[in-house]
């Protein structure tokens, strides 16, 4: 009977032992398959129309900042999911080149869920700037949205890239912009339709032609997409447009 028992357990022992390395191995390989940042094409990227000189540098935390001179406002960006967070240097080389300091934060395996308060602290470090927006791009917008409904007074403003907001933030003073491209088809319609009414009632929606959902980076084609009727390049140019506009209207 002692035997049996003995056996009984150390079937038990090595089944959950078996089952335990199977969902290591599922969440190792979940969390190494993601977007890569295209080192070339960011290379090769230059903002249209430099409007400052801008100076960038890497924090300790991987973290990367564009400073203009003179910064207008300030704008934290939170990645996609599941994509290179260097793959937003060109947009936010191009919104620093408009005259606002760009704070694009590193997510711990390419998931801002896993760290929706990437934002703490980053407004402490720059006391010169007055004015602060928040935003990303896909699961990084929501996630940005998410952690500015808890902080609202310390912000301007929302920006979402192929986005949607599912935190209520109808009732406050801030400023929201909402830009998607035409053809994509990674963006849920249906639900990006119904959290509409959790953004300000006078936010500003930009449907950029030709536009895809990958197109606010630079990391390639995005499983499930639709095809651009644009250039990688364009998309980031007109987002950039638009976000400063958005940004200009607030100080007039």
């Amino acid at each position: 009977m002692k035997e049996k028992k003995k056996v009984t357990k150390v079937i038990w022992s090595a089944s959950i032992i078996t089952i335990l390395a199977l969902l290591f191995s599922a969440c190792a390989i979940y969390v190494n398959d993601y977007y890569r940042a295209d080192p070339a094409a960011i290379e090769a990227f230059e903002p249209a129309s430099p409007e400052c000189a801008i100076t960038q540098s890497t924090l300790s935390d991987g973290t990367f900042v564009y400073s203009p001179e003179d910064p207008i406002a300030g704008f934290i960006f939170y990645p996609g999911g599941k994509v290179e967070y260097t793959a937003y240097q060109p947009l936010m080389e191009a919104c620093a080149s408009k005259g606002i300091l760009c704070v694009l934060v590193e997510m711990p395996f390419n998931l801002a869920v896993l760290d929706i308060n990437a934002a703490d602290g980053v407004i402490a470090q720059y006391p010169e700037i007055d004015d602060w927006y928040i935003g990303g791009h896909s699961l990084g917008g929501s996630m940005a949205a998410s952690y500015l409904a808890d902080h609202t007074d310390d912000f301007k403003g929302l920006i979402l890239l192929g986005s949607y907001s599912t935190a209520d933030l109808s009732n406050s003073d801030l400023t929201a912009l909402s830009i998607y491209g035409s053809e994509d088809l990674v963006m849920n319609r249906e639900k990006y339709a119904a959290n509409k009414t959790n953004l300000p009632e006078d936010f500003t929606e930009i449907v950029i032609e030709g536009g895809c959902h990958a197109y606010f980076g630079m990391y390639g084609a995005q499983d499930g997409d639709g095809t651009p009727a644009i250039t990688n390049t364009e998309q980031i140019r007109l987002s950039a447009d638009a976000i400063s506009a958005l940004i200009d209207c607030t100080f007039h």
